[in-house]
This record gives C-alpha cells, structure tokens and sequence, in this order.
C-alpha cells in the first residue's frame, strides 16, 4: 500500500524501532496526558484515552507509565501542559504531508518544524492547504501472501471492518474510526496478528516518487519523526516497496 500506510508497516520491520523504544514511550505518555486532560482519566468514557492505552499496551509501555501519563492529564501529578496542533506542508514534487504535534511550546516548535522542511525540500504551508486531500480510517495490516479479494472481504466482513485492500504479502482491513477498537478486539480474539494496528490519514491521491526525490522524502519523514514534539507524520508519497525498503535501511 502506498503512501502512510506502506511507510509505518515498512518501519515497524526495522530493529531500529526497538532502539527508539524510550522516544516512542514518551510520545505514548504525551498523547496518553493529553487525552486523559480533555477526556478525563476513566478510558469506559474516554474514547481517544482507550485508544492510546491500548497503543501503550501493544507497544509493552510499562503499566506504571500510563497511570502517571493519566495523573498527569487529570492534575494528580505536575506535569508539562501539552496542546495538540496541526501542521501542514509540502515535500519533494508536492508531496502533501499533515503533522500532529504535541508541545508545551508551539512558539518554539513551529520554527523547529519550519527548519525541518525546508533542509529537505519541503515548505511549511497554510492550515487547510493539503488536510482536505486525507480522510481518517483506522487501517489493520494482516500479512497473508495469496489472499483473494473474495476471502478478504469475507475476514473484514466477520470482525466489522467497512472494506479492504489488497497488497504485496497481506491485506489492510479498513475501518471507521469509531469502530477501531471493537474491530482491534475482534481479530485479536481470532487470533490473526496484525503487523500494523492505528486509526491514521489516508491520502485520497498519490504522487510517485523515485530516485533523488524518494531519498529525500524518505529523508524528510525521518527527520520529522525524531522531532521531539512530533507524534505522527502522514504524506501522500508512492515509492515502490523494493526502494522505501532499502532507503529505510540505509538509514538504519
């Protein structure tokens, strides 16, 4: 699959995730403070707060994390005010890109941002200039080499999902985001096991990249993902699967 989707399970292979462990830990305690601050710290009635505790637990986040994340988010605890912003642009060709953002210190990170995209052959653009061209689902990988159309449409069928696609090696079962995670818990208890699990942007278009371009995309999303105050990055790129694995590894 292209774009986001084929990004995050191609790095989700890579041993280098494991060694960014803390830095994703942290990013999970953010989202996890946040949601608890304007939700409340009760996930029965906090939908987005159960979503990223359910994140914490599949990434193995210790316990404790998340209940001093939640303390935090509910005044329990001291801790940074983190507000939630959006940031939009552009990369190499045109690639749209959406930034989610979590920082105490927009005034800063804003510059930060800026900075980054333009080492990279990106601009930083106006609020609403590329959202419009992604729509949110929740997107479940299964890798199942030689699936049909027909039995993948039946699986999506018999655990909630509102459709599917087809790739190299699997299927993405796609999702409403309201129903993430009853359909999370339906194919656990199926026992299948997904190789990339997330309510994400999916661009309704993409633009082939290759060469030059696709380095430098690939570039570009990295160095925005080791931002301290970025949570997810989503772009609208298309690299064929050999080379986004090998510039992947390459930076490794």
């Amino acid at each position: 699959m292209s774009g986001h989707s084929k990004w995050a399970t191609t790095k989700h292979k890579k041993a280098a995730i494991d060694a960014k462990r803390g830095k994703a830990f942290t990013r999970l305690a953010k989202e996890i403070t946040v949601a608890a601050r304007m939700g409340g710290g009760d996930p029965e009635g906090n939908p987005r707060l159960r979503t990223a505790m359910l994140k914490a637990r599949e990434e193995n986040m210790p316990m404790e994390n998340i209940k001093k994340a939640i303390q935090r988010g509910t005044g329990e605890i001291p801790g940074a005010h983190y507000e939630d912003y959006q940031f939009e642009g552009h990369g190499p060709k045109g690639v749209a890109i959406l930034i989610k953002v979590q920082t105490d210190n927009k005034n800063r990170t804003v510059p930060e941002i800026r900075t980054i995209l333009s080492k990279h052959g990106g601009n930083l653009g106006e609020n609403g200039c590329v959202s419009w061209m992604f729509d949110m689902k929740g997107i479940i990988t299964l890798e199942i080499p030689g699936i049909d159309e027909e039995k993948a449409m039946e699986m999506a069928l018999d655990v909630g999902a509102e459709d599917v696609r087809l790739h190299d090696g699997g299927v993405d079962l796609v999702i409403a985001p309201s129903d993430f995670n009853a359909v999370f818990e339906s194919v656990k208890g199926k026992k299948w096991s997904p190789t990339y699990a997330e309510v994400t942007m999916i661009p309704q278009t993409t633009v082939p990249l290759e060469g030059k371009d696709a380095q430098m995309m690939v570039r570009l999303m990295e160095a925005l993902e080791d931002h301290d105050d970025v949570q997810n990055v989503y772009a609208n790129f298309d690299i064929p699967d050999n080379l986004l694995d090998q510039l992947i590894g390459e930076g490794s």
